[in-house]
Protein backbone atom coordinates (compact mmCIF):
# COMPACT_ATOMS: atom_id res chain seq x y z
CA UNK A 1 0.00 0.00 0.00
CA UNK A 2 1.66 3.20 -0.67
CA UNK A 3 2.36 5.92 1.89
CA UNK A 4 0.15 8.48 0.25
CA UNK A 5 -2.57 6.45 0.92
CA UNK A 6 -2.58 5.82 5.03
CA UNK A 7 -4.75 7.24 6.66
CA UNK A 8 -4.63 10.50 8.93
CA UNK A 9 -4.49 10.13 12.33
CA UNK A 10 -7.05 12.39 14.24
CA UNK A 11 -8.38 11.96 18.22
CA UNK A 12 -11.47 13.21 18.42
CA UNK A 13 -12.21 11.62 21.84
CA UNK A 14 -8.42 12.32 23.62
CA UNK A 15 -10.09 12.85 27.07
CA UNK A 16 -12.02 10.19 27.05
CA UNK A 17 -9.28 7.57 25.78
CA UNK A 18 -7.05 9.44 28.63
CA UNK A 19 -9.83 8.42 31.45
CA UNK A 20 -10.03 4.85 29.91
CA UNK A 21 -6.32 4.48 30.30
CA UNK A 22 -5.93 5.12 33.62
CA UNK A 23 -8.92 3.29 34.36
CA UNK A 24 -6.85 -0.37 32.96
CA UNK A 25 -8.86 0.45 29.64
CA UNK A 26 -5.69 0.50 27.48
CA UNK A 27 -6.43 -2.59 25.06
CA UNK A 28 -9.85 -1.10 24.38
CA UNK A 29 -8.46 1.99 24.02
CA UNK A 30 -6.04 1.12 21.59
CA UNK A 31 -8.12 -0.95 19.66
CA UNK A 32 -10.64 1.96 19.11
CA UNK A 33 -7.85 3.94 17.86
CA UNK A 34 -6.43 1.51 15.66
CA UNK A 35 -9.91 0.64 14.02
CA UNK A 36 -10.55 4.53 13.44
CA UNK A 37 -7.56 4.48 11.54
CA UNK A 38 -8.53 1.07 9.29
CA UNK A 39 -11.81 2.90 8.69
CA UNK A 40 -10.80 5.96 6.91
CA UNK A 41 -9.46 3.85 4.35
CA UNK A 42 -11.34 2.94 1.17
CA UNK A 43 -13.07 -0.80 1.38
CA UNK A 44 -11.04 -2.90 -0.83
CA UNK A 45 -7.55 -4.76 -0.95
CA UNK A 46 -5.50 -1.68 0.62
CA UNK A 47 -7.97 -1.29 3.37
CA UNK A 48 -7.74 -5.70 4.27
CA UNK A 49 -3.72 -5.22 4.29
CA UNK A 50 -3.71 -2.36 5.97
CA UNK A 51 -5.94 -3.76 9.10
CA UNK A 52 -3.84 -7.06 8.74
CA UNK A 53 -0.95 -4.78 9.64
CA UNK A 54 -2.70 -3.32 12.52
CA UNK A 55 -4.20 -6.72 13.98
CA UNK A 56 -0.41 -7.68 13.96
CA UNK A 57 0.56 -4.70 16.05
CA UNK A 58 -2.32 -5.16 18.53
CA UNK A 59 -1.47 -8.40 19.07
CA UNK A 60 2.23 -7.39 19.77
CA UNK A 61 1.07 -4.94 21.95
CA UNK A 62 -1.43 -6.86 24.01
CA UNK A 63 1.45 -9.06 24.86
CA UNK A 64 3.75 -6.08 25.77
CA UNK A 65 1.13 -5.06 28.48
CA UNK A 66 0.56 -8.65 29.71
CA UNK A 67 4.80 -9.49 30.08
CA UNK A 68 5.23 -6.25 31.58
CA UNK A 69 2.70 -7.23 34.58
CA UNK A 70 2.66 -11.04 34.57
CA UNK A 71 6.68 -12.42 32.85
CA UNK A 72 9.01 -13.16 34.89
CA UNK A 73 13.00 -12.23 33.93
CA UNK A 74 15.49 -14.64 32.40
CA UNK A 75 16.51 -17.17 35.19
CA UNK A 76 20.30 -16.63 34.25
CA UNK A 77 20.79 -20.02 36.62
CA UNK A 78 19.30 -22.13 33.55
CA UNK A 79 21.35 -20.10 30.98
CA UNK A 80 23.57 -23.07 29.16
CA UNK A 81 25.86 -22.96 26.32
CA UNK A 82 24.20 -25.09 23.51
CA UNK A 83 23.89 -28.85 23.86
CA UNK A 84 26.68 -30.61 20.93
CA UNK A 85 23.91 -31.16 18.06
CA UNK A 86 22.53 -27.51 18.51
CA UNK A 87 25.63 -25.81 16.92
CA UNK A 88 27.40 -28.19 14.39
CA UNK A 89 30.74 -27.46 12.29
CA UNK A 90 30.73 -26.64 9.16
CA UNK A 91 33.94 -28.29 8.24
CA UNK A 92 31.20 -31.76 8.87
CA UNK A 93 29.21 -30.26 6.28
CA UNK A 94 29.46 -32.39 3.11
CA UNK A 95 31.84 -30.76 0.49
CA UNK A 96 30.02 -29.85 -2.64
CA UNK A 97 29.59 -27.07 -5.69
CA UNK A 98 26.96 -25.13 -6.96
CA UNK A 99 26.81 -27.05 -9.90
CA UNK A 100 26.09 -30.19 -8.12
CA UNK A 101 22.78 -28.52 -6.22
CA UNK A 102 21.05 -27.00 -9.07
CA UNK A 103 17.86 -28.98 -8.22
CA UNK A 104 18.47 -27.77 -4.45
CA UNK A 105 18.72 -24.30 -6.40
CA UNK A 106 15.89 -24.14 -7.81
CA UNK A 107 13.69 -24.81 -4.92
CA UNK A 108 15.61 -21.76 -2.86
CA UNK A 109 14.98 -17.72 -2.73
CA UNK A 110 17.48 -15.49 -1.57
CA UNK A 111 16.24 -12.59 0.80
CA UNK A 112 17.83 -9.45 1.77
CA UNK A 113 16.70 -7.28 5.03
CA UNK A 114 17.03 -3.89 3.25
CA UNK A 115 14.73 -1.61 5.65
CA UNK A 116 17.73 0.37 7.08
CA UNK A 117 19.11 4.13 6.04
CA UNK A 118 22.31 4.64 6.09
CA UNK A 119 22.43 7.87 8.62
CA UNK A 120 24.65 6.43 10.89
CA UNK A 121 27.47 6.73 8.17
CA UNK A 122 25.99 10.10 7.25
CA UNK A 123 24.44 9.29 4.50
CA UNK A 124 20.60 9.74 3.00
CA UNK A 125 18.63 7.27 1.42
CA UNK A 126 18.72 2.94 1.22
CA UNK A 127 21.90 2.17 3.32
CA UNK A 128 22.27 -0.59 0.13
CA UNK A 129 22.90 2.19 -2.21
CA UNK A 130 25.97 3.15 -0.33
CA UNK A 131 29.44 2.64 -2.65
CA UNK A 132 31.44 -0.01 -0.94
CA UNK A 133 33.73 -1.09 -3.27
CA UNK A 134 35.07 0.05 -7.35
CA UNK A 135 32.28 2.53 -7.23
CA UNK A 136 29.35 -0.43 -6.43
CA UNK A 137 26.55 -0.53 -3.65
CA UNK A 138 25.44 -3.52 -1.38
CA UNK A 139 22.87 -3.90 -3.72
CA UNK A 140 24.86 -4.07 -7.23
CA UNK A 141 27.04 -6.65 -5.29
CA UNK A 142 24.24 -8.64 -4.20
CA UNK A 143 22.92 -8.31 -7.85
CA UNK A 144 26.20 -9.77 -9.12
CA UNK A 145 25.95 -12.31 -6.72
CA UNK A 146 22.38 -13.72 -8.00
CA UNK A 147 23.44 -13.32 -11.06
CA UNK A 148 26.99 -15.44 -10.72
CA UNK A 149 24.91 -17.81 -8.89
CA UNK A 150 22.34 -18.72 -11.54
CA UNK A 151 25.01 -18.80 -14.48
CA UNK A 152 27.02 -21.20 -12.74
CA UNK A 153 24.17 -23.42 -12.00
CA UNK A 154 21.58 -23.02 -14.45
CA UNK A 155 19.44 -22.35 -11.54
CA UNK A 156 16.78 -19.68 -11.55
CA UNK A 157 17.14 -18.32 -7.93
CA UNK A 158 14.87 -15.03 -6.96
CA UNK A 159 16.33 -12.18 -4.78
CA UNK A 160 13.98 -10.72 -2.63
CA UNK A 161 14.07 -7.51 -1.16
CA UNK A 162 12.52 -6.62 2.20
CA UNK A 163 12.11 -2.88 2.57
CA UNK A 164 10.68 -0.69 4.89
CA UNK A 165 8.61 2.55 4.41
CA UNK A 166 11.81 4.60 4.35
CA UNK A 167 13.70 2.50 2.01
CA UNK A 168 10.86 1.58 -0.17
CA UNK A 169 10.81 4.23 -2.86
CA UNK A 170 14.32 4.54 -3.02
CA UNK A 171 15.04 1.30 -3.73
CA UNK A 172 12.16 0.44 -6.58
CA UNK A 173 13.63 3.55 -8.09
CA UNK A 174 17.39 1.69 -8.12
CA UNK A 175 16.16 -1.58 -9.18
CA UNK A 176 14.89 -0.76 -12.42
CA UNK A 177 18.82 -0.72 -13.81
CA UNK A 178 18.86 -4.33 -12.97
CA UNK A 179 15.51 -5.39 -15.96
CA UNK A 180 18.33 -6.46 -17.94
CA UNK A 181 20.13 -8.84 -15.78
CA UNK A 182 19.64 -13.00 -14.68
CA UNK A 183 18.13 -12.23 -12.01
CA UNK A 184 14.43 -12.21 -10.69
CA UNK A 185 14.00 -8.91 -8.13
CA UNK A 186 10.65 -8.68 -6.45
CA UNK A 187 10.38 -6.41 -3.14
CA UNK A 188 7.62 -6.32 -0.40
CA UNK A 189 7.40 -4.19 2.61
CA UNK A 190 7.59 -4.50 6.61
CA UNK A 191 5.27 -3.41 8.61
CA UNK A 192 4.58 0.37 9.77
CA UNK A 193 3.72 0.15 13.48
CA UNK A 194 2.35 3.12 15.48
CA UNK A 195 4.69 4.56 18.52
CA UNK A 196 2.96 4.70 21.31
CA UNK A 197 3.55 7.23 24.53
CA UNK A 198 5.60 5.95 27.91
CA UNK A 199 3.42 7.59 29.84
CA UNK A 200 -0.28 6.41 29.22
CA UNK A 201 0.79 3.54 26.71
CA UNK A 202 -1.92 5.26 24.06
CA UNK A 203 -0.79 5.75 20.22
CA UNK A 204 0.41 9.23 19.55
CA UNK A 205 -2.19 11.41 20.35
CA UNK A 206 -3.65 14.22 16.89
CA UNK A 207 -0.18 13.36 14.32
CA UNK A 208 -1.26 12.16 11.42
CA UNK A 209 0.22 9.31 9.69
CA UNK A 210 2.65 10.80 7.25
CA UNK A 211 4.35 12.84 10.40
CA UNK A 212 8.04 11.98 10.87
CA UNK A 213 8.55 9.70 14.11
CA UNK A 214 4.99 8.20 14.52
CA UNK A 215 5.40 4.91 12.62
CA UNK A 216 8.74 2.91 12.41
CA UNK A 217 9.76 -0.09 11.21
CA UNK A 218 9.60 -3.06 14.27
CA UNK A 219 12.49 -4.27 13.36
CA UNK A 220 13.87 -7.88 11.15
CA UNK A 221 11.28 -10.13 13.27
CA UNK A 222 8.50 -8.68 11.77
CA UNK A 223 9.57 -10.95 8.53
CA UNK A 224 7.83 -13.52 8.79
CA UNK A 225 4.12 -12.13 9.07
CA UNK A 226 4.64 -9.15 6.66
CA UNK A 227 6.25 -11.92 4.05
CA UNK A 228 3.18 -13.84 4.62
CA UNK A 229 0.70 -10.44 4.52
CA UNK A 230 2.85 -9.68 1.07
CA UNK A 231 1.29 -12.65 -0.78
CA UNK A 232 4.90 -13.56 -2.02
CA UNK A 233 5.29 -16.38 0.27
CA UNK A 234 2.04 -18.14 -1.05
CA UNK A 235 3.83 -16.90 -4.51
CA UNK A 236 7.15 -18.76 -3.90
CA UNK A 237 5.34 -22.20 -2.49
CA UNK A 238 3.20 -22.29 -5.30
CA UNK A 239 5.86 -21.63 -7.50
CA UNK A 240 7.44 -24.91 -5.80
CA UNK A 241 10.59 -23.12 -3.86
CA UNK A 242 10.88 -24.94 -0.44
CA UNK A 243 13.56 -22.88 1.76
CA UNK A 244 14.67 -19.39 1.64
CA UNK A 245 18.27 -17.78 2.66
CA UNK A 246 17.68 -14.44 4.76
CA UNK A 247 20.89 -12.19 5.49
CA UNK A 248 21.32 -8.32 6.16
CA UNK A 249 21.48 -6.69 2.97
CA UNK A 250 25.47 -5.22 3.78
CA UNK A 251 27.26 -8.54 4.81
CA UNK A 252 28.63 -8.71 1.82
CA UNK A 253 29.90 -12.72 2.75
CA UNK A 254 26.49 -13.48 2.87
CA UNK A 255 26.46 -15.65 -0.62
CA UNK A 256 24.59 -18.82 -1.16
CA UNK A 257 26.19 -20.98 0.24
CA UNK A 258 25.68 -25.25 -1.56
CA UNK A 259 27.00 -27.07 1.83
CA UNK A 260 24.18 -25.46 3.97
CA UNK A 261 21.66 -25.50 1.22
CA UNK A 262 22.28 -29.59 1.00
CA UNK A 263 22.71 -29.86 4.47
CA UNK A 264 19.20 -28.44 4.81
CA UNK A 265 17.75 -31.12 2.48
CA UNK A 266 19.57 -34.09 3.82
CA UNK A 267 18.69 -33.41 7.91
CA UNK A 268 15.08 -32.17 6.66
CA UNK A 269 15.66 -28.92 9.38
CA UNK A 270 13.66 -26.09 9.38
CA UNK A 271 15.29 -23.43 10.60
CA UNK A 272 19.62 -23.56 10.27
CA UNK A 273 21.19 -20.67 11.86
CA UNK A 274 25.10 -19.39 10.67
CA UNK A 275 27.08 -18.58 14.24
CA UNK A 276 30.73 -18.00 13.95
CA UNK A 277 33.45 -17.71 16.66
CA UNK A 278 33.00 -14.41 19.16
CA UNK A 279 36.10 -12.16 18.97
CA UNK A 280 36.08 -9.03 21.34
CA UNK A 281 34.50 -7.06 18.71
CA UNK A 282 31.83 -9.31 18.88
CA UNK A 283 30.95 -8.87 22.56
CA UNK A 284 27.55 -7.62 21.98
CA UNK A 285 26.19 -10.17 19.67
CA UNK A 286 23.49 -12.53 20.58
CA UNK A 287 24.32 -16.10 20.66
CA UNK A 288 22.82 -20.00 20.74
CA UNK A 289 22.13 -20.81 23.97
CA UNK A 290 20.15 -23.80 26.02
CA UNK A 291 17.21 -22.77 28.22
CA UNK A 292 15.21 -25.53 29.36
CA UNK A 293 16.14 -28.21 27.06
CA UNK A 294 15.15 -26.07 24.46
CA UNK A 295 17.22 -23.95 21.66
CA UNK A 296 16.89 -20.29 21.86
CA UNK A 297 18.70 -16.94 20.91
CA UNK A 298 19.75 -14.78 23.60
CA UNK A 299 20.22 -11.21 22.78
CA UNK A 300 22.75 -8.87 25.24
CA UNK A 301 19.05 -6.80 26.07
CA UNK A 302 17.56 -9.93 27.58
CA UNK A 303 20.68 -10.57 30.01
CA UNK A 304 20.00 -9.58 33.66
CA UNK A 305 22.06 -6.16 33.94
CA UNK A 306 24.04 -8.50 36.37
CA UNK A 307 25.35 -10.83 33.99
CA UNK A 308 25.83 -8.95 31.60
CA UNK A 309 30.03 -9.54 31.71
CA UNK A 310 29.15 -13.15 31.69
CA UNK A 311 27.92 -12.31 28.52
CA UNK A 312 30.04 -10.51 26.89
CA UNK A 313 33.06 -13.15 27.66
CA UNK A 314 34.64 -14.78 25.01
CA UNK A 315 34.95 -17.88 27.20
CA UNK A 316 31.78 -18.33 28.00
CA UNK A 317 29.84 -17.82 25.02
CA UNK A 318 32.11 -18.27 22.30
CA UNK A 319 29.85 -17.61 19.13
CA UNK A 320 27.57 -15.36 17.84
CA UNK A 321 24.74 -15.05 15.02
CA UNK A 322 25.50 -13.84 12.02
CA UNK A 323 21.87 -13.53 11.23
CA UNK A 324 22.26 -15.62 8.06
CA UNK A 325 19.19 -17.93 8.18
CA UNK A 326 18.15 -20.48 6.10
CA UNK A 327 14.22 -21.46 6.98
CA UNK A 328 11.66 -23.94 5.60
CA UNK A 329 8.65 -21.62 3.28
CA UNK A 330 6.33 -24.08 4.41
CA UNK A 331 7.40 -23.89 8.16
CA UNK A 332 7.03 -20.01 8.32
CA UNK A 333 3.83 -20.94 6.71
CA UNK A 334 2.00 -23.01 9.10
CA UNK A 335 3.43 -20.79 12.00
CA UNK A 336 1.81 -17.69 11.03
CA UNK A 337 -0.97 -19.21 10.25
CA UNK A 338 -0.81 -20.04 14.03
CA UNK A 339 -0.36 -17.26 15.10
CA UNK A 340 1.28 -18.56 17.74
CA UNK A 341 4.25 -17.55 16.76
CA UNK A 342 5.51 -15.01 19.45
CA UNK A 343 9.40 -14.10 19.61
CA UNK A 344 10.97 -12.78 21.87
CA UNK A 345 9.88 -8.51 22.39
CA UNK A 346 12.24 -6.09 22.15
CA UNK A 347 11.49 -2.95 23.81
CA UNK A 348 12.82 -0.25 22.68
CA UNK A 349 12.62 3.55 24.25
CA UNK A 350 12.59 6.48 22.22
CA UNK A 351 12.04 10.25 22.56
CA UNK A 352 10.74 12.20 19.67
CA UNK A 353 11.97 15.68 18.26
CA UNK A 354 9.39 17.34 20.17
CA UNK A 355 10.77 15.42 23.40
CA UNK A 356 7.99 12.84 23.84
CA UNK A 357 8.96 10.10 25.34
CA UNK A 358 7.76 6.82 23.43
CA UNK A 359 8.00 2.98 22.84
CA UNK A 360 8.33 0.65 20.05
CA UNK A 361 7.65 -2.78 19.94
CA UNK A 362 10.55 -5.00 17.74
CA UNK A 363 11.55 -8.73 17.53
CA UNK A 364 14.55 -10.37 15.74
CA UNK A 365 14.27 -12.57 13.00
CA UNK A 366 16.77 -15.13 14.47
CA UNK A 367 14.97 -15.30 17.79
CA UNK A 368 12.35 -17.72 16.14
CA UNK A 369 14.51 -20.14 16.17
CA UNK A 370 12.26 -21.99 19.24
CA UNK A 371 9.75 -22.26 17.19
CA UNK A 372 10.74 -24.77 14.10
CA UNK A 373 11.65 -28.16 14.41
CA UNK A 374 15.18 -29.09 14.22
CA UNK A 375 16.53 -25.91 14.61
CA UNK A 376 20.17 -25.75 15.13
CA UNK A 377 23.40 -23.40 14.27
CA UNK A 378 25.97 -24.34 12.08
CA UNK A 379 29.81 -22.45 12.77
CA UNK A 380 31.12 -21.11 9.52
CA UNK A 381 34.07 -19.56 8.97
CA UNK A 382 34.44 -15.80 9.66
CA UNK A 383 34.54 -15.06 5.84
CA UNK A 384 30.50 -15.18 5.79
CA UNK A 385 30.32 -12.31 8.41
CA UNK A 386 31.29 -9.19 6.24
CA UNK A 387 28.84 -6.20 7.65
CA UNK A 388 29.51 -2.77 6.89
CA UNK A 389 28.03 -1.02 10.05
CA UNK A 390 30.67 2.05 10.27
CA UNK A 391 33.33 3.59 8.13
CA UNK A 392 35.88 1.29 10.35
CA UNK A 393 34.42 -1.57 8.39
CA UNK A 394 34.25 0.22 5.25
CA UNK A 395 37.82 0.73 5.64
CA UNK A 396 38.02 -2.69 5.56
CA UNK A 397 36.59 -3.99 2.58
CA UNK A 398 37.49 -1.27 0.79
CA UNK A 399 41.25 -2.21 1.34
CA UNK A 400 43.57 -4.55 -0.20
CA UNK A 401 42.23 -7.51 2.18
CA UNK A 402 40.09 -8.34 0.21
CA UNK A 403 39.44 -9.51 -3.15
CA UNK A 404 36.32 -8.97 -5.52
CA UNK A 405 35.21 -11.70 -7.83
CA UNK A 406 31.75 -12.08 -8.87
CA UNK A 407 30.34 -9.34 -6.63
CA UNK A 408 31.78 -11.94 -3.60
CA UNK A 409 34.25 -10.35 -1.20
CA UNK A 410 37.44 -12.75 -1.28
CA UNK A 411 39.90 -12.74 1.53
CA UNK A 412 43.42 -11.99 0.14
CA UNK A 413 45.84 -15.05 -0.37
CA UNK A 414 48.86 -12.99 0.22
CA UNK A 415 47.56 -11.71 3.56
CA UNK A 416 49.98 -14.04 5.91
CA UNK A 417 46.93 -14.67 9.08
CA UNK A 418 43.34 -15.28 7.81
CA UNK A 419 41.57 -13.04 10.69
CA UNK A 420 40.88 -9.37 10.34
CA UNK A 421 42.47 -6.79 11.62
CA UNK A 422 40.74 -4.71 14.51
CA UNK A 423 39.95 -1.29 12.83
CA UNK A 424 39.12 1.29 15.33
CA UNK A 425 38.45 4.83 13.24
CA UNK A 426 37.03 8.03 15.60
CA UNK A 427 34.90 10.81 15.26
CA UNK A 428 36.47 12.63 13.09
CA UNK A 429 35.71 9.59 10.14
CA UNK A 430 32.57 8.99 11.51
CA UNK A 431 30.29 9.80 8.01
CA UNK A 432 31.25 8.33 4.86
CA UNK A 433 32.01 12.18 3.20
CA UNK A 434 34.48 12.43 5.90
CA UNK A 435 36.06 9.06 5.90
CA UNK A 436 36.70 9.59 2.27
CA UNK A 437 38.40 13.18 2.51
CA UNK A 438 40.92 11.80 4.66
CA UNK A 439 42.16 8.70 2.42
CA UNK A 440 43.28 9.84 -0.52
CA UNK A 441 43.43 6.08 -1.41
CA UNK A 442 43.04 2.80 0.91
CA UNK A 443 46.32 2.43 2.61
CA UNK A 444 47.54 -1.21 2.20
CA UNK A 445 46.77 -3.34 5.44
CA UNK A 446 47.79 -6.76 4.20
CA UNK A 447 49.91 -7.04 7.30
CA UNK A 448 47.68 -4.88 9.52
CA UNK A 449 46.89 -6.45 12.98
CA UNK A 450 45.16 -3.69 14.63
CA UNK A 451 44.47 -0.09 13.79
CA UNK A 452 43.13 2.83 16.00
CA UNK A 453 42.89 6.42 14.91
CA UNK A 454 41.47 9.34 16.57
CA UNK A 455 41.05 13.24 15.98
CA UNK A 456 42.36 14.72 12.59
CA UNK A 457 44.27 12.97 10.67
CA UNK A 458 44.85 12.17 7.05
CA UNK A 459 46.34 9.82 4.90
CA UNK A 460 47.89 10.28 1.64
CA UNK A 461 48.22 7.47 -1.21
CA UNK A 462 50.34 4.23 -1.27
CA UNK A 463 50.26 4.15 3.01
CA UNK A 464 51.63 1.04 4.31
CA UNK A 465 50.37 0.23 7.56
CA UNK A 466 51.76 -3.07 9.09
CA UNK A 467 51.37 -4.15 13.17
CA UNK A 468 49.87 -2.25 15.42
CA UNK A 469 49.28 1.28 14.37
CA UNK A 470 48.07 3.99 16.80
CA UNK A 471 47.94 7.37 15.64
CA UNK A 472 46.50 10.28 17.46
CA UNK A 473 46.30 13.95 16.99
CA UNK A 474 45.27 16.06 20.01
CA UNK A 475 42.71 18.12 20.38
CA UNK A 476 43.21 21.20 17.99
CA UNK A 477 46.46 19.55 16.45
CA UNK A 478 46.85 17.48 12.76
CA UNK A 479 48.56 15.16 11.48
CA UNK A 480 49.65 14.37 7.49
CA UNK A 481 50.62 10.48 6.96
CA UNK A 482 52.67 11.92 3.86
CA UNK A 483 52.43 9.62 0.16
CA UNK A 484 54.44 6.22 0.62
CA UNK A 485 54.74 5.95 4.50
CA UNK A 486 54.94 3.07 5.91
CA UNK A 487 54.02 2.24 9.53
CA UNK A 488 55.14 -0.98 11.30
CA UNK A 489 54.48 -0.62 14.95
CA UNK A 490 54.14 2.85 15.79
CA UNK A 491 52.53 4.98 17.75
CA UNK A 492 52.54 8.51 16.45
CA UNK A 493 50.97 11.13 18.45
CA UNK A 494 51.33 15.40 18.35
CA UNK A 495 50.74 17.81 15.90
CA UNK A 496 52.87 17.10 12.73
CA UNK A 497 53.96 15.61 9.53
CA UNK A 498 55.79 12.26 8.86
CA UNK A 499 58.89 12.54 6.37
CA UNK A 500 58.75 10.45 2.93
CA UNK A 501 59.89 7.17 3.62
Amino acid sequence: MSQDRRPSFTRHHSQDMRTTATTGGVEHAVRVDLDGLVSQVPKGPDRDAFSKEMDDFYRLFTRYLHEKKHSKPLDWEKVRGPKPEDVIAYEDLKATHLKGVTPLLNKLAVLKLNGGLGTTMGCVGPKSAIEVRDGQTFLDLTVQQIEYLNQISDANVPLILMNSFNTDEDTKKIVQKYSGHNVNICTFNQSRYPRFKTDSNLPLAHSPVNRPGFWYPPGHGDLYESFANSGLLDELIKNGKEWVFISNVDNLGATVDPAILQHMADTGAEFVMEVTDKTKADIKGGTIIDYDGQVRLLEIAQVPKAHVDDFKRVKKFKIFNTNNLWISLKAIKRLVESQKFDLDLIVNHKTTDDGTAVIQLETAVGAAIKHFSGSHGVNVPRSRFLPVKSTSDLFLVTSDLYLLENGQLLMNPKRTFKTVPVVKLGDHFKKVNDYLARFKTPPQILELDHLTVTGDVCFSSDVTLEGTVIIVANYGAHIDIPRGAILNDKVVSGDLRLLDH
